[in-house]
């Protein structure tokens, strides 16, 4: 056990030391959270530039129908086609709206000129001024108030109660626990693929520049591997761990620091929205502040490090093993796939395990080792029965450790082999010896 320590602390001290671990320390957090506040400001910059449109409108159905918008003003024209093109695209620099004069039906049918992309918001809100009108006329012409029709329109409130075996009653919503359930499973999918990666090319490192040799001569073969491992799981917790305290600092800094009196106006900006969305707003607020306070974080959190650090063992055990078969990188492919499938179609399944958590296929999956730990963590969100979240736990560890085994002997036998192209058959021999 000292010996694991030992290995241990020279896999952690080693790469949290090195330049790459530091430097992506810092700039992972840097990068989240400009990925959060950017988006914000320039969605204001963007808005900030008004945009200028000419209506040249044959039908007159829509005068005065087009209302100023936050970036968008419009302006109606009268001469010719040709004539007011010109005038609106290069003398003003804006936009032409050609609505012509259909000879039958009504007027569907429009041309937006512009010099540049007019973007999504202009052409969504012509259309949606365009087909309202259209509909109310149509309405008005077979003898139907379109008032009638709007006032006729109800909204449905389908509220979501979730009922445990207790009988304890909680708010639930579907679509934060489709996005709690699809962000838990990619987290373990990124981190297990990520930091088992590193085991493997940590091993071929060392058994290609032979010092694997020396290391050997005091330890054990296994007892090396699991060093190994959980020295790499425990750099990969702390990057995680310092990834959220920096990200919330560096957001901190971002919006009161870099931005001055703009991070106090955006929480100012945001502030008046609420207090003018209204009552619907409010409802809003409230339904969202129900539905985390019904989410067990306490669970999601304590199931994300225990799938993580089960997930991570099992498969960077097996990643430990390839390393330790093959001498290139090349050589790695064949092997990967396989030990890969079960955390690819765990992410593939995704779309069933959402529209389906309770389903029989979703409860296997997430029994199985090799794809509980994604599986389980896209379950959690919607809530799982405790028997069902302690045996895929105790079935996650009986598998890491068989799993160990096996990658043991299949690591003690391939550490020392130099030159060899390795086989699946030479491996079941390893195995079975």
């Amino acid at each position: 056990m000292n010996k694991i320590i030992l290995i241990l602390q020279r896999e952690y001290l080693t790469r949290v030391k090195k330049k790459s671990f530091i430097i992506m320390t810092i700039l992972g957090p840097i990068l989240m959270a400009a990925m959060i506040i950017l988006p914000t400001y320039i969605a204001d910059w963007s808005e900030s530039t008004e945009k200028r449109v000419a209506v040249l409108d044959e039908t007159g159905w829509f005068l005065e129908k087009f209302k100023e918008q936050d970036n968008i003003s419009f302006y109606h024209v009268y001469e010719g086609l040709e004539l007011e093109k010109d005038g609106a695209l290069y003398e003003r620099g804006d936009m032409l709206l050609y609505i012509p004069l259909p000879e039958l039906n009504v007027p569907v049918n429009a041309q937006l000129f512009s010099t540049k992309q007019p973007g999504l918001s202009v052409t969504a809100y012509i259309k949606s001024v365009m087909r309202q009108e259209v509909e109310n006329r149509k309405l008005l012409a077979s003898g139907i108030d379109p008032e009638l029709i709007k006032a006729a329109k109800a909204k449905i409130n389908l509220a979501t109660i979730r009922v445990d075996e207790e009988g304890i009653e909680t708010k639930s919503n579907t679509e934060v626990e489709v996005g709690l359930a699809i962000f838990a499973g990619i987290m373990i999918y990124f981190f297990i693929f990520m930091f088992g990666v590193q085991v493997l090319k940590g091993v071929m490192e060392e058994k290609s520049s032979r010092i694997v040799e020396v290391i050997i001569s005091s330890v054990k073969p296994f007892q090396l591997m699991m060093g190994k491992i959980i020295g790499i799981a425990l750099v990969g917790l702390t990057q995680f761990l310092l990834w959220i305290v920096l990200t919330g600092i560096f957001l901190l800094i971002f919006q009161f620091g870099f931005m001055g009196d703009g991070g106090l106006d955006l929480l100012n900006q945001q502030n008046q929205l609420m207090q003018q969305s209204g009552e619907a707003g409010m409802d809003k607020f409230m339904l969202i502040t129900e539905v985390l306070d019904g989410t067990n974080f306490t669970v999601m959190i304590f199931g994300f490090l225990f799938y993580f650090l089960g997930g991570y063992l099992l498969y960077a055990s097996l990643f430990a093993a390839i390393g330790g078969a093959v001498d290139q990188d090349a050589d790695t492919q064949q092997f990967m796939m396989p030990v890969s499938i079960p955390l690819i179609f765990s992410i593939a399944m995704s779309g069933v395990i959402i529209n389906q958590p309770d389903g029989a296929l979703s409860v296997w999956l997430s029994m199985i080792p090799f794809t509980s730990p994604i599986i389980m963590m896209m379950r959690i969100p919607f809530g799982v029965p405790l028997w069902q979240l302690w045996t895929s736990m105790a079935l996650l560890i009986l598998g890491f450790i068989g799993s160990t085994w096996i990658a043991g002997k299949i690591y003690r036998t391939g550490i020392l082999m130099y030159g060899k192209k390795v086989g699946y058959l030479e491996i079941w021999k390893w195995i079975r010896g």
